[in-house]
């Protein structure tokens, strides 16, 4: 089992057999798990490939099983994708080792590009290290207020405890937050913090 396939894990059988025929389209090897358990049971013997994971499962969550492939020592890189884009659970899948996180709905190139890299280690890490310098030319732009709210951000604190924290109103958080998302042009929250943990902050 060295060839390097694409392991899907999802409870939902719908979006399996939607993300394998999108996968098969591309000449992309797939196969899916309805748990993850059920991957835990073959990813052992795995040397290559990489996994693509829902977040909230029934029986075990993806940042769970993220955690227990790296307790086994499997060290496929795993792609996190989830319909409850909260800021805390993007920064514990970043944190645990996650090389990607996207959040549902995506578009399928989102994906397709999130997937060749991490089949690629080199492409992976030239992309990484090319998108890392990027992101951090643009938080070198921010104001240090800005840059203490984004650390609040990060740290999945809501804007009234920011707030209170820097002895600030809630609308200027919330001016100081637009403003950090234009400087970053950032989507969405998720995606700020992937800037932000990618850069190092």
């Amino acid at each position: 089992m060295s060839e390097p396939i694409v392991h899907l894990i999802d409870d939902d059988e719908a979006i399996r057999t939607s993300l394998s025929f999108v996968l098969e389209m591309h000449d992309l090897p797939a196969r899916s798990y309805a748990s993850a358990p059920e991957f835990l049971a073959v990813a052992e013997g795995l040397t290559s490939g990489c996994v693509v994971t829902d977040v909230r499962m029934p029986e075990m969550s993806g940042l769970e099983l993220v955690k227990r492939l790296k307790e086994r020592g499997v060290r496929l890189p795993v792609i996190v994708i989830t319909g409850h884009g909260d800021v805390p659970l993007a920064v514990e899948a970043m944190r645990a080792g996650v090389v990607d996180f996207i959040e549902k709905p995506f578009d399928d190139e989102v994906l397709l590009r999130s997937i060749r890299m991490a089949l690629d280690a080199k492409v992976e890490s030239d992309a990484h290290a090319e998108e890392r310098q990027r992101f951090e030319q643009m938080l070198a732009t921010l104001s240090g207020r800005e840059t203490e709210v984004l650390r609040g951000v990060v740290d999945g604190k809501m804007n009234k405890v920011i707030a209170h924290e820097l002895g600030i109103s809630i609308r200027t958080v919330e001016v100081y937050r637009a403003n950090v998302m234009n400087k970053t042009r950032a989507n969405g929250l998720s995606e700020l913090v992937r800037i932000a943990l990618l850069a190092g902050f």
